[in-house]
């Protein structure tokens, strides 16, 4: 009888073992060693942006805390596919990381394919900030209060019209249109921005931002703010209130950002960069540099996050399919 067969398999096995063994204890040596070199937190807006200054203060800190290179690289454009795709196909090492906004949750809604998967491409790591938005007219608009807004969208449905920055604006001004239960007419912009300044010129009724753009245009006489979409008065605009308080408690839209892996990043690493998320967010010197930007510390950990990722998308869903919005293709 031949036995040159079972002598091999066993030969192999046993090399198997042997690699197996050694390599190891390499990854575990990797993973304790992390991180040995610069971190690149990837942001799919560009230099000066909101999202790339928050990410900046966050760079800093891990930097602090790491005592390594955090790195901002800005991939904006394509309605943010190009940083999310960029991270997705990354090597799950924990070196290449996306500081993400609200995009993984409105882009479920708005699109009917992704270049991505939103929840299986990535590994949650911990929630970062969070801003609120303020409903503003002109300084000469005869909507003096939030109520005169809703009574003439009530009067005459789609007659008044909002300048929407962007598609993400678009289905926030259709959450507000579901709360207090009228129709508005919305007029496409390309960014905040222009929107913003055609609402102080009187060219389209009203419009919303977040606090940090509209504050100057608003103590500067050029805007009214009628509303704040949180939960509480903000520090920037503390005589404006809020959603709730003028009787549209589902009125609450907060532009956030959180800190993603790429999938399959090992479990050992993406606990590290949690903690250190959460001593980020402890921090008095991170709370101080937002509120400078007129946001919050918004704190959690992965399933935190996750869990926000998955109550955020459903939300956005249902206001888009109520509001009859047409996913692009």
């Amino acid at each position: 009888m031949n036995h040159q067969p079972g002598r091999r398999r066993i030969l192999c096995a046993a090399l198997s073992t042997l690699t197996l063994a050694s390599t190891l204890p390499a990854m575990a040596w990797a993973q304790a060693d992390y991180p040995a070199r610069p971190v690149t937190l990837v942001v799919s807006f560009p230099p000066g942006s909101g999202a790339d200054t928050t990410a900046r203060i966050y760079a800093k800190r891990l930097q602090e805390i790491t005592k390594q290179s955090f790195v901002v690289e800005n991939r904006p454009g394509g309605e943010s596919f190009i940083a999310a795709q960029a991270v997705a196909r990354a090597k799950p090492d924990g070196y290449t990381l996306f500081f993400s906004s609200n995009a993984l949750t409105l882009h479920p809604a708005l699109f009917k394919r992704l270049p991505y998967d939103p929840v299986g491409d990535f590994a949650p790591v911990a929630l970062a900030s969070r801003g609120t938005n303020v409903i503003v007219v002109a300084t000469g608009s005869p909507y003096k209060n939030f109520g005169d807004l809703v009574s003439a969208a009530k009067k005459q449905p789609n007659a008044v019209t909002f300048g929407a920055g962007g598609q993400g604006y678009r289905v926030y001004v259709e959450l507000l249109a579901e709360s207090v239960g009228v129709k508005f007419q919305d007029v496409p912009y390309k960014g905040a921005g222009p929107a913003l300044m055609d609402a102080a010129a009187g060219v389209v009724d009203f419009s919303i931002g977040d606090p940090s753009a509209v504050a100057s245009l608003v103590k500067g006489g050029k805007l009214r703010a009628l509303a704040v979409a949180a939960d509480k008065r903000h520090p920037m605009l503390p005589e404006v209130p809020t959603g709730r308080e003028l009787g549209a408690p589902a009125f609450e839209i907060y532009s956030w950002t959180a800190l993603y892996a790429p999938a399959k990043t090992p479990q050992p690493v993406i606990e590290k960069l949690a903690g250190w998320m959460r001593m980020a967010n402890n921090n008095p010197e991170t709370a101080a540099a937002m509120e400078k930007l007129g946001i919050e510390v918004f704190s959690g950990g992965p399933d935190d996050l996750r869990r926000f990722q998955a109550t955020e998308t459903e939300r956005w869903k249902r206001t888009v399919a109520r509001a009859g919005i047409q996913p692009a293709e």
